[in-house]
């Protein structure tokens, strides 16, 4: 029934959305060099590892910026292994900054709920770095269902919590998952797309 719903659901959001899949690549161009989508390689389902889409938000080389900014600012640094994010991040661009406040740059994960990959609610999908240092014993029960577009944590609060208490929140999610829960955050992931809170 939870694929199913997903399936529907996704359908529903890629014709919502079809309008920013002209805009967002065309903002994407101007702004900067480099491809529209970006394609990072996460930990999904039963720990099958997967390309998660998004819309490109930064600069290219940003990964090096990154080591290099880490390397010189000891407190971004901590910034950094405190919250796995920075708050005023360089490497972002001025429409990336745009599409990450409204959580906008995320709706190319549709494809992913399309393709099996991914679901409308789940746990967020890690890196596998993150899964060895971060999740460690819970990365079985994590890990057991389908990571989403939207969980616990994001509706809570979003980057305003550590990386421990973000797992943390995605375990109770794991525990209580139910359908009327999905409903009830889908619709509060909703209010934070308008009002945004606690995104960067």
């Amino acid at each position: 029934m939870k694929r199913l719903f997903d399936l529907f659901f996704a359908l529903f959001l890629l014709m919502l959305f079809s309008p920013l899949f002209i805009l967002a690549p065309l903002l994407i161009k101007l702004s900067s060099r480099g491809p529209i989508f970006y394609s990072h390689p996460r930990v999904g389902i039963h720990g099958k590892p997967f390309g998660c889409l998004k819309f490109r938000t930064m600069y290219p080389d940003a990964e090096k910026m990154l080591h290099k900014l880490l390397q010189n600012d000891p407190v971004l640094k901590k910034e950094w292994e405190t919250y796995y994010k920075l708050k005023k991040d360089p490497r972002i661009t001025p429409v990336g900054r745009w599409l990450r406040k409204t959580s906008l740059d995320e709706v190319p994960q549709i494809l992913n709920v399309l393709f099996g990959e991914m679901s409308i609610v789940g746990p967020r999908p890690l890196t596998q770095e993150e899964v060895v240092h971060y999740l460690k014993e819970k990365a079985k029960k994590i890990l057991s269902v389908r990571p989403g577009l939207t969980t616990l944590w994001i509706v809570k609060g979003r980057n305003q919590f550590t990386l421990e208490e973000r797992i943390s929140l995605e375990e109770l999610y794991v525990e209580r998952q139910s359908f009327w829960l999905d409903l009830s955050l889908i619709a509060k992931t909703a209010l934070r797309v308008v009002f945004p809170k606690g995104a960067y």
